[in-house]
């Protein structure tokens, strides 16, 4: 990545406005870090035989090596990152293929009303279809102009900016198109499946 593409980045700092009133959700605190959270430590992978899947209720289920993937056309995106733990960190410049053209490609079928984000760990998490379309939620393999590095979800993360970050799966491998909602890894264990930031919708 070069620096005219991190110079080209959409600014979507502002999307805040259609849910609160504050860029800085109420109960968070900002950070110039970026801590490093999982459910159970960085998993290994291949970068020669991995793949990324999409399957299920779509007209064209997809299977692509990394390479594949990441020649899909990308968009970089600066945005804000909301953690449930607590902190925010704005301004990420996230790299990668936006969730509205990967459905489209993958021709979404009309009965598709969720998407459960699997990802290497074993993690889950599902979200309604209409929210992975909004703005900035992409598959994202670059971060501030270099690659996703591994703890942070690399080769390719979710990124969901409006709402709290554990929607966005890390290393993920397949996206599933589902007719009915599943509650994911942690929204199993008593956090929120709706998970808005403005609202702290941290448990259910």
């Amino acid at each position: 990545m070069t620096d005219s593409g991190v110079d080209a980045a959409e600014d979507l700092t502002d999307l805040y406005r259609e849910y609160g009133d504050d860029r800085l959700p109420p109960g968070q605190r900002e950070t110039d870090g970026f801590p490093v959270l999982s459910k159970s430590g960085t998993p290994s992978w291949n970068p020669e035989t991995f793949e990324f899947e999409v399957w299920g209720a779509v007209e064209e289920p997809l299977s692509l090596s990394l390479d594949e993937f990441r020649d899909l056309p990308s968009v970089t995106q600066r945005q804000d990152f909301h953690c449930v733990t607590g902190w925010s960190k704005f301004d990420c410049e996230f790299t990668g293929v936006s969730f509205a053209d990967l459905a489209e490609r993958a021709g979404v079928r009309d009965d598709a009303e969720h998407v459960m984000f699997h990802a290497l760990d074993g993690y889950t998490t599902d979200l309604p279809l209409d929210e992975c379309t909004k703005p900035g939620v992409q598959l994202t393999y670059g971060y501030d102009g270099d690659d996703l590095p591994a703890d942070h979800g690399g080769p390719i993360r979710v990124v969901t900016p409006h709402k709290y970050a554990y929607k966005g799966a890390k290393w993920v491998s397949g996206v599933e198109f589902l007719t009915e909602p599943e509650l994911g890894y942690w929204e199993k264990r008593g956090y929120s499946d709706t998970a808005n930031p403005w609202n702290e919708e941290r448990y259910s």
